[in-house]
């Protein structure tokens, strides 16, 4: 990996910082696309000096996308958006983003290409989100070998999306709604874990053209997941459901705000269990023992208690 270069497209956000993370350790030559890379200069402390290269781009333009890989050995895409905002729709960054990936990667002789996508892919989903990470898992696997898919759960860890946003929630709402019952499971895998799957993907020929689903070594209902947020950051608050049926009305407004709280393609998400399927290649293959939220979760949402890190559980 020492004489390796390689591109993380996406690399900026909360995955790609851990993968950044690992990917310095091996010394390879790490560059990043990101569409800020002046945000992006935190990361370069993770290496050694010239190491890590941050470039400002869109990675839905051809010219900034084949300018990354051209020089690339192996590309890793982390690139997905839970809700489409301008031209950052589901399409374009998760269904067309790979097709393009492959095609450069194709006419660069890239040796590999890791692509992040998401548990619960599927073609006939009435979600996009999930359609399209499936369609774009088709236009890699039809378009560039080798490739390695990984489709986590829920990734959770210090800075996550899921645990930290409920937990601000518990410190100002008087309660918190799980929709449906919350009786629908999730499997989260610890970020740390699935950058280690990555780069173990990286290094592995054994992986190659292969899907791994990533998740942690237990399921837990939503419910029981929002028990834990609040126990982990001291709020005892009500557990409030409301049906699927009802969450469609206040959804269809609310996810053409900025960064919506809902969408109604979420609440189509939210409907479906998303664990690890009993006959899919998993973290254990990779080598990995996946991490607990239990070993996690009240260390890095201390700073939402009351009083603070410092303060009694």
């Amino acid at each position: 990996m020492k004489q390796k270069t390689i591109t993380i497209i996406g690399g900026s956000g909360f995955v790609g910082r851990s993968v950044v993370e690992k990917l310095a350790k091996t010394g390879a030559r790490i560059i990043i696309l990101t569409r800020n890379a002046d945000k992006a200069k935190m990361l370069k402390p993770l290496g050694d000096v010239g190491q890590i290269t941050a470039i400002s781009g869109d990675a839905l333009n051809d010219d900034a996308l084949e300018s990354v890989i051209a020089p690339a050995d192996m590309v890793v895409n982390l690139v997905g958006i839970l809700a489409p905002s301008g031209k950052q729709n589901f399409e374009a960054t998760q269904a067309l983003l790979p097709q393009r990936i492959a095609a450069f990667a194709k006419t660069h002789n890239v040796e590999k290409i890791v692509h992040l996508s998401a548990i619960g892919a599927d073609l006939k989903s009435k979600s996009r989100y999930a359609a399209t990470k499936a369609e774009g898992e088709r236009a890699l696997l039809r378009g560039f070998s080798p490739v390695t898919i990984l489709r986590p759960s829920i990734v959770f860890g210090p800075g996550d999306g899921f645990f930290n946003r409920f937990g601000q929630m518990a410190m100002v709402a008087p309660a918190l709604p799980v929709i449906g019952g919350g009786r629908n499971l999730m499997q989260p895998v610890y970020v740390g874990d699935v950058s280690d799957a990555v780069v173990a993907s990286l290094r592995d020929a054994s992986t190659n053209d292969q899907i791994f689903e990533l998740g942690g070594p237990r399921a837990y209902s939503f419910k029981r997941l929002m028990e834990m947020t609040c126990e982990a950051v001291g709020r005892t608050r009500p557990l409030i459901s409301v049906p699927f049926a009802l969450m469609h009305i206040p959804a269809s407004f609310l996810q053409f705000l900025p960064n919506p709280p809902l969408t109604r393609d979420q609440l189509y998400l939210l409907e479906q269990d998303n664990v690890v399927a009993k006959k899919a290649k998993t973290l254990a293959d990779l080598g990995i023992a996946p991490q607990s939220v239990e070993a996690h979760i009240s260390d890095y949402l201390a700073h939402l208690r009351k009083g603070g890190r410092f303060s009694a559980k």
